[in-house]
C-alpha cells in the first residue's frame, strides 16, 4: 500500500528521470514505484473513459481516464495514443495517487536505452540513383565487355534502406514496398553483405527493408546503389573494419557500376566503369532536370548486343569533360553511344526522346538517354511536358524531377531536403 498522508493526492509524471521518491514528498521504495508504473500499462478504457482493474500492492482500485493525444513513435508520420492518468485508492485510508503516463516517451527511451547497450542496431541510409551525362563506347574486349568513357553524377533521386541487425547467425532478410523485386540472393543488396562478411570475416546478419523510389531497367544504377549502400551500412555495424578504399575495391566483384557509388558523386569512369576517377563536379547544384520513364525496360545486354563500334561516335571524351566543365551541359556534349542499339530494341523510346525535345520547345538544355535506357533525362527543367500529363499512351509513364548531388568524404549520401522523392508514386511504374 502506498503510505501517504490521508487524503492527499500525488500527481507524478512517470517518466524514469521524474518518477522517484522525491517526487512524492515522502519514503516510497523502488519496487513501489516500478510496480505503481507497470500495473495500468496496457488496459483500455470503458464507454465512460474509465476502466478498473486490481492493484497488486494493497486491496484497493485503480481507476484509468484518458485523453487524446498525438506523438511521433517508432514508425513514420503520427498515431493516435492515450495519455494515461491513473487514480489509486486505497479501501483502509482513502489515500490516492494520480499517476500521469507518458506512453510514447517511455517507448522511445526504452528503445534509445537497448540501443545503447547494443551498440548500432538500426541505420536508415539514403541510395541514390546516377546518370550518365555522357557515354561513350570506346572499344570492345577479349573478355567480351566494352571499354567505356563516362561522366557519372549522383543525382537526389534515390532508395531508402532501413539496416537492423538481425538475431540469426545464418541469414539475411529482405524486403520491399514494390512487387518484382528478387529478395533472394539475386538481390545485389544479399550479394553486398555477403560479399562483406567474406573479406572480413563478420558474423552480422540483418533484416533489411528498400523503400523503393528508382525504377529498375531505366539505366539509373539503383540496384549498383542499393549493393553499395549496403556494404557501407554493414561496415558502420561493424565498426569500420575495412577503408572506404576497399568498400570500392570489393565492390566491383558485385557489378561494374557500383564502385562509382564510393566516389565523391561525380567521376570520370572507364574501364568497365569499374576505373573511378574522381572529380570536382562540373555542374552547378541547382541545375534542374526530369527524367521520365516508360514502362518498358531495356536489357542491358540485348543493348550491348546490337551495339556496332563502327557506327558509334568519334569524339574524344576527355574533350567532352572539358567543354562540360567550361561551358556546362549542351545537347552536343550529351553523348550516349548506346542510344542508336537501345533505340533498336525499343523503337518507342526514340519516338519518346524527340518528343520531349520537340514539346520543350527550348526550355532543356540537353536530352538523352542514360546508361542503356530506358529512362531519358531532360536537363534544365524540373517538369515533363505537358503530354506525358495529358496523352493517355503515357499514363503509365514514371517520372521525377532531380538535381545534382555529392557527399562529403566519410559520410554517406544526404537526401536533399528539397528533393521531391515522397511525392513521386502516384504515377510511378516498378519494372523487374
Amino acid at each position: 500500500m502506498f503510505n501517504t498522508p490521508s487524503n492527499k493526492i500525488v500527481k507524478i509524471n512517470t517518466h524514469p528521470r521524474f518518477f522517484t521518491s522525491s517526487t512524492f514528498g515522502f519514503p516510497i521504495s523502488p519496487t513501489t514505484m516500478a510496480t505503481m508504473a507497470a500495473t495500468h500499462f496496457f488496459h483500455s478504457c470503458s464507454g465512460d473513459g474509465l476502466s478498473k482493474f486490481s492493484n497488486p500492492l494493497a486491496g484497493g482500485t485503480l481507476k484509468q481516464s484518458s485523453s487524446a493525444c498525438k506523438f511521433k513513435g517508432f514508425s513514420s508520420g503520427q498515431h493516435g495514443c492515450r495519455s494515461h492518468v491513473i487514480k489509486a485508492t486505497s479501501d483502509a485510508r482513502k489515500q490516492q495517487v494520480e499517476i500521469v503516463y507518458n506512453l510514447d516517451e517511455k517507448l522511445n527511451r526504452l528503445a534509445d536505452e537497448v540501443d545503447m547497450n547494443a551498440g548500432l542496431s538500426r541505420l536508415t541510409l539514403f541510395s541514390p540513383c546516377k546518370i550518365n551525362v555522357f557515354l561513350r563506347i570506346t572499344n570492345k574486349r577479349p573478355d567480351g565487355f566494352h571499354d567505356l568513357a563516362s561522366l557519372f553524377h549522383v543525382i537526389s533521386l534515390g532508395d531508402k534502406i532501413k539496416f537492423s541487425l538481425s538475431p540469426s547467425k545464418s541469414t539475411d532478410r529482405l524486403s520491399t514496398n514494390v512487387a518484382g523485386i528478387p529478395l533472394d540472393e539475386r538481390n545485389l543488396i544479399i550479394k553486398a553483405l555477403n560479399l562483406y562478411r567474406k573479406k572480413t570475416g563478420s558474423d552480422k546478419f540483418f533484416w533489411v527493408h528498400v523503400d523503393k523510389r528508382v525504377p529498375t531497367g531505366a539505366g539509373l544504377g539503383g540496384g549498383s546503389s542499393n549493393a553499395a549502400t549496403a556494404l557501407w551500412a554493414a561496415n558502420q555495424f561493424s565498426g569500420g573494419l575495412a577503408t572506404e578504399k576497399e568498400l570500392q575495391e570489393w565492390s566491383g566483384e558485385i557489378g561494374s557500376d557500383v564502385p562509382f557509388f564510393f566516389s565523391n558523386g561525380a567521376a570520370y569512369c572507364t574501364s568497365r566503369g569499374e576505373m573511378v576517377q574522381d572529380i570536382p563536379s562540373p555542374v552547378p547544384f541547382d541545375l534542374p532536370m526530369v527524367l521520365v520513364k516508360p514502362p518498358e525496360a531495356c536489357s542491358t545486354a540485348e543493348v550491348y548486343k546490337r551495339f556496332r563500334l563502327d557506327v558509334s561516335s568519334t569524339v574524344d571524351p576527355l574533350a567532352l569533360l572539358e567543354k562540360i566543365s567550361k561551358n556546362g551541359i549542351s545537347q552536343d556534349v550529351c553523348v550516349n553511344d548506346l542510344e542508336p542499339p537501345a533505340f533498336e530494341v525499343l523503337p518507342s523510346l526514340k519516338r519518346l526522346k524527340q518528343r520531349i525535345i520537340s514539346a520543350g520547345r527550348g526550355k532543356y538544355d540537353a536530352v538523352f538517354m542514360s546508361g542503356s535506357g530506358s529512362t531519358i533525362v531532360g536537363v534544365g527543367s524540373p517538369d515533363p511536358p505537358q503530354f506525358i500529363y495529358d496523352e493517355e499512351d503515357y499514363k503509365d509513364v514514371f517520372y521525377s524531377e532531380a538535381k545534382f548531388i555529392t557527399r562529403v568524404d566519410q559520410q554517406w549520401y544526404a537526401e536533399p531536403s528539397s528533393s521531391n522523392a515522397d511525392s513521386l508514386a502516384d504515377r510511378s511504374s516498378f519494372t523487374a
